[in-house]
C-alpha cells in the first residue's frame, strides 16, 4: 500500500502521533522528528498528522505539553508531608531518567513563545512540587526545592557524578540517598528555627 493510500482513521490518532513522536525523539533527538516520519511510523498517510499539528514546531509544543502532563501524573501520592521532597523528588528524577530526550525538550525553550500550550503546561513541573508541599508553601521554597531536584536530575542525565562519589550506587539509589539526606537536613533546619 502506498503512503498516500493509507487510511486516515487510527482511533485516537493524536495520542498515537505523540507516542510515535516521543519514540523518535528518544531514538534520535529533535532532528529525527518530522511529520512525515511520524506518519510513516504510525502507519498513516503522510497528510494525517496535519489534521492535528500544522507544523513540526506545533508537534514539539504538544509533545512538551504531554511530557509535563506525564511528569505531573508520575508523582507518587504522599501521605506524610515530611516525605514530600523525597517522594516527589524521586518521581521527578525517575521521570527524567526514563524520558531523557522528552525531559530535555520540555525545558529547552525550543517549543515556542508564551502563547504555546507547553508554556502553560510548564506550571505542571512546579505543580509537582506545590502538590508535594501544599498550597500554602511560599514560592521561594518551591523554587528552591524544584531547583535542587531539577539540578540533581540534570547531573544524572549528563552523567556528571564521578564514580568516586557514587560509591557503587546506580542513578536511582544515588538520588534516593541524596534526597533523603537533604530532606533530613531541611527537617533539622526547620526544628532549629522554631
Amino acid at each position: 500500500m502506498s503512503t498516500s493510500a493509507r487510511p486516515y482513521h487510527h482511533g485516537d490518532l493524536r495520542t498515537r502521533l505523540l507516542d510515535v513522536a516521543e519514540e523518535l525523539l528518544e531514538e534520535g533527538g529533535v532532528g529525527a522528528l518530522s511529520l512525515r516520519e511520524v506518519a510513516r511510523r504510525a502507519d498513516v498517510s503522510h497528510n494525517a498528522p496535519y489534521r492535528h499539528f500544522a507544523s513540526k514546531d506545533e508537534l514539539l509544543t504538544a509533545l512538551a505539553a504531554s511530557g509535563f502532563d506525564k511528569l505531573a501524573a508520575s508523582r507518587a501520592d504522599i501521605s506524610d508531608p515530611r516525605d514530600a521532597l523525597l517522594e516527589s523528588g524521586l518521581a521527578y528524577v525517575r521521570f527524567a531518567l526514563e524520558h531523557r530526550a522528552l525531559f530535555r525538550l520540555m525545558f529547552s525553550g525550543a517549543t515556542g513563545g508564551e502563547s504555546d500550550e507547553s508554556v502553560a503546561s510548564a506550571a505542571s513541573a512546579a505543580t509537582v512540587m506545590r502538590d508535594a508541599f501544599g498550597d500554602d508553601t511560599p514560592g521561594d521554597a518551591l523554587i528552591s526545592s524544584w531547583s535542587f531536584v531539577h539540578g540533581l536530575a540534570g547531573l544524572l542525565l549528563d552523567d556528571q557524578v564521578p564514580a568516586g562519589l557514587r560509591a557503587g550506587r546506580d542513578d536511582e539509589a544515588l538520588a534516593r540517598d541524596i534526597l533523603t539526606l537533604t530532606a533530613r537536613a531541611l527537617d533539622t533546619g526547620s526544628h532549629n528555627t522554631r
